[in-house]
């Protein structure tokens, strides 16, 4: 173990800090819960949630999660776990992510769901949305799903277009209609498409950054 916190914020500023390859997250906390935890990091760690809650495994996983492990912690089931995580370790490790290049605004790229297919623009889409391990493109009328994670699409899209409004959302800021203040120092979105994104404070700061002179 490289390090424990006594509530969110305090996790927030170690997690940044030593870079864990796996943290353990309960639900509930001082200051934040678990799942307003993770939307507050940039890049998360492998997370295995131990709680003495049920009835959020479901929402668990649609963060990504490892495991859901139910206290009081079971020795085979954290050691389960614990095997899921060096195998995710281990493949990483193996198969480092190559490097690749940005995608132009006007670059048509190909989306299949199931039986249909699409050729669009990336400046036609408006959000990309985790959708369990899936994600979700929303542009026109339509929301297929594709087996891609947010953080590869993020390094494939120009960072100047499309913003990481927070752990489950990317948007393109050219489809922005509208921004009001929202709770505790962060900002709502409103897409041209109808799509209301919060953004986290920390997000909410970088956001401003990059749309200022």
């Amino acid at each position: 173990m490289v390090g424990e916190a006594a509530n969110a914020d305090e996790a927030i500023e170690k997690i940044d800090k030593l870079k864990p390859d796996l943290l353990f997250l309960d639900i509930q906390m001082p200051s934040k819960n678990g799942f307003e935890l993770l939307e507050e990091l940039d890049e998360a760690p492998a997370v295995i949630f131990t709680t003495a809650y049920d009835e959020y495994a479901l929402k668990a996983f649609e963060y990504n999660a490892l495991d859901y492990l139910q206290k009081p912690l079971q020795k085979d089931r954290l050691q389960k776990a614990l095997q899921k995580v060096q195998t995710q370790l281990a493949q990483s490790s193996q198969c480092p992510e190559p490097s690749v290049q940005h995608l132009a605004e006007s670059k048509q790229v190909f989306v299949k769901d199931g039986d249909r297919c699409w050729f669009v623009k990336l400046c036609e889409i408006r959000l990309f949305e985790i959708e369990g391990s899936y994600t979700k493109i929303h542009f026109g009328d339509n929301s297929p799903m594709i087996p891609k994670t947010l953080n590869y699409l993020e390094t494939r899209v120009d960072p100047t277009t499309f913003f990481r409004a927070n752990r489950q959302q990317m948007i393109n800021l050219k489809w922005i209609d509208h921004i009001e203040p929202w709770f505790s120092g962060g900002i709502k979105i409103t897409l041209k498409g109808g799509e209301e994104i919060e953004v986290s404070r920390r997000q909410a700061t970088k956001f401003k950054e990059l749309m200022s002179f």
